[in-house]
């Protein structure tokens, strides 16, 4: 388990002091995939290299099992890397080793014999999918291919976290996919820690099962990704899951009748809702605006309808979305005095 408890780091410019991070506390349990999300300049590689003490935090701790990493030699911080390895965005290969020499560096750093560090690099390699590339040189290999040596390499002296600093941001939406189903298939069969930091929340919508969410140092949002998407509470947390809110592109039209659903969770917003809307209470309402998004088997996010009609128009079809389950109504703009919350 990671725990870090009141960690902050700031760092000296010839401006003055930039409070880089401040009083984080997180844990972090033993076999979860966990995300830590914010925008750029939000101080989540900050966070990551102090997890693994490249940097030294300003103040509070880092525990590692129980063990504080702050006290630790330089010797001991480097045993403490072999259990807790890192894949960045731009790769970090060895461009004039081929790709088993990359795999058994780390091995060989650690004083493997040789014969066993090739053995265990040929392993890792037929695990990432390229058991045909130990030869070539990362040159050779497209940015998807590289990452999987990447990856190959970090496992090699079987750590038990795996920090994944903006893993995929250089790839491609098809290529990013693949890589984080074997981020997943790792987790699963081996049971290692993975901690990733992303500014897309995309990647922590397939892959993480908690986040926390980073804004200006400070952790202003954490728990399951699910309770975040469904109902996310800090500002920052609303523009990374919805964006187009943040944008205004939810914003209801001057004048007539809209109202706003929220899709906590539900399974109403993969069905026909409108057309249903229509032939059941022969109200035919339009989409102004919508943004949705799917989580596992559950749907999140908003939805703006236009409401033809008069106030009896509206009553009705309020009354009848209601009715559906994990959905929340709310009226923005109406005639006559019969708006108001609906929960």
């Amino acid at each position: 388990m990671i725990e870090l408890r009141n960690l902050s780091k700031s760092f000296i410019t010839p401006d003055g002091a930039v409070d880089a991070l401040k009083h984080v506390n997180l844990t972090i349990r033993d076999g979860d995939i966990y995300g830590i999300i914010g925008m750029s300049g939000a101080g989540k590689s900050t966070l990551v290299r102090c997890i693994n003490m490249l940097e030294r935090p300003t103040e509070g701790t880092v525990l590692l099992n129980g063990q504080d990493l702050g006290v630790l030699s330089d010797k001991e911080l480097r045993d403490v890397r072999r259990k807790v390895t890192m894949i960045f965005q731009g790769f970090n290969l060895l461009m004039q080793r081929t790709c088993l020499k990359n795999v058994m560096l780390p091995l060989r750093f650690s004083g493997t014999p040789k014969e066993e560090a090739e053995q265990r690099a040929l392993e890792l390699l037929k695990t990432v999918g390229l058991p045909d590339k130990a030869n070539m040189y990362p040159a050779q290999l497209s940015g998807g291919q590289q990452q999987r040596v990447a990856i190959a390499r970090a496992l090699a002296t079987s750590p038990e976290v795996l920090l994944c600093d903006e893993a995929t941001s250089a790839l491609d939406p098809k290529t990013t996919h693949q890589i984080l189903e074997l981020i997943r298939t790792i987790n699963r069969d081996t049971g290692i820690t993975v901690i990733v930091i992303t500014h897309q929340m995309s990647v922590v919508q397939e892959i993480c099962g908690r986040v926390a969410i980073l804004e200006n140092g400070t952790v202003v949002e954490e728990g399951d990704v699910t309770r975040v998407f469904s109902n996310p509470q800090a500002q920052a947390t609303r523009n990374l899951v919805y964006p187009e809110m943040a944008q205004g592109s939810l914003q209801p039209a001057p004048g007539g009748q809209q109202v706003r659903l929220s899709f906590n969770g539900a399974s109403a917003a993969s069905e026909p809702l409108i057309a249903r809307m229509a032939m059941e209470c022969g109200i035919a309402a339009s989409v102004h605006t919508a943004s949705i998004r799917s989580v596992g088997e559950h749907v999140y996010g908003y939805m703006l309808l236009e409401i033809p009609g008069g106030p009896d128009e509206l009553a009705k079809a309020v009354n009848y979305l209601k009715a559906m389950k994990d959905v929340s109504v709310r009226v923005e703009v109406s005639y006559g005095d019969t708006g108001g919350d609906g929960q």
